[in-house]
């Protein structure tokens, strides 16, 4: 009898455990379907949707966004440089096509801001994003202290200076927005002057985006620990010593209040012409990525067209083929 009882008992625990081991298989099931759907949503959403600073939103909290984050990009570096180069040959297509659509007179054009701490990575993204673009529809402007000249105009005057024409992609390597960050650390001019420049701003690009301009906005989001990592290998590298400057130590002992300088910019001047959009680049291959992306996107909503040719084409193939 304490056999049989034995017998059952353990027939009993035994099917007691098998119910908890399929429970937990199907709650790893749900979960994994969850993760998947969470995924698939992402990727349906438009990036400069999901990395967008909404306009009228409110303060931004910087320490809010993970620096090393990958909302909707690939899942490792290996399928980013893969996804990055097939995002480089659809802009090559749709920059051609922007050009081709400009020789008609159509004012559209590209204008990317890349903003960020330094070794945020401003110069690489440049240079991973228009590889294989056409460098004559490129026009590359880095921004560096204003220079006598400069000093003697309106702060916006050197950045009229060199926006891109029809048909072109624009980019800049830091920008206006500096008149609004180090000028405001620093304390290069009064809190009167720096604080009214955000309206200007907004005023400026709003003027830029009734003229045909698109003006995409990408602030290059890293990490206090990453950028001493970085200025670390500059340090290390003999080949990077010419990327160093001994007064980036000194930026870096006032990131705090970049950090604040910056979540002002990103609040007050992210609008419906110009929106910012927040960009986590502690991985560089996500970091390229996102930027490519985002650029593709935004080509892709002014979707050029090659231009339908104004002459005729079967008459001029018959007195070509007669010579």
């Amino acid at each position: 009898m304490a056999k049989t009882g034995s017998k059952s008992g353990d027939r009993h625990s035994a099917k007691g455990d098998g119910k908890k081991h399929k429970h937990e298989q199907d709650q790893q099931k749900k979960k994994h379907k969850q993760r998947q759907d969470e995924r698939k949503g992402q990727k349906e959403r438009p990036l400069r949707t999901m990395l967008r600073v909404p306009p009228g939103s409110g303060p931004v909290n910087l320490r809010a966004h993970d620096p090393s984050a990958t909302p909707g990009g690939p899942r490792n570096k290996a399928e980013a440089l893969e996804a990055t180069a097939e995002i480089r040959l659809r802009l090559a297509e749709l920059q051609e096509r922007l050009f081709a659509q400009s020789t008609q007179g159509d004012p559209h054009c590209v204008l990317l801001v890349l903003q960020g701490m330094d070794t945020s990575g401003k110069g690489g993204t440049i240079k991973h994003v228009s590889d294989g673009l056409n460098p004559a529809g490129i026009r590359v402007k880095a921004f560096k202290a204003p220079t006598e000249q400069e000093r003697q105009h309106p702060f916006l005057w050197r950045i009229r200076q060199a926006l891109p024409r029809p048909g072109e992609l624009g980019v800049f390597d830091r920008s206006h927005y500096e008149d609004v960050l180090i000028a405001r650390v620093r304390d290069l001019v009064p809190r009167a002057t720096w604080s009214r420049r955000y309206g200007v701003i907004n005023r400026f690009e709003q003027s830029l985006a009734d003229d045909g301009v698109t003006v995409v906005k990408a602030f290059l989001h890293i990490s206090y620990d990453k950028q001493r990592e970085r200025l670390l290998e500059r340090l290390d590298r003999p080949d990077k010593h010419w990327k160093f400057n001994p007064g980036d130590i000194s930026e870096r002992a006032l990131w705090p209040a970049y950090q604040e300088a910056y979540e002002a910019a990103l609040e007050r001047c992210s609008t419906d012409a110009a929106p910012w959009h927040i960009v986590p680049s502690d991985r560089k291959w996500y970091r390229n990525w996102a930027v490519a992306k985002l650029l593709l996107e935004h080509l892709e909503l002014i979707d050029p067209a090659y231009p339908k040719a104004d002459f005729d084409v079967e008459r001029s193939r018959t007195e070509l083929l007669a010579t």
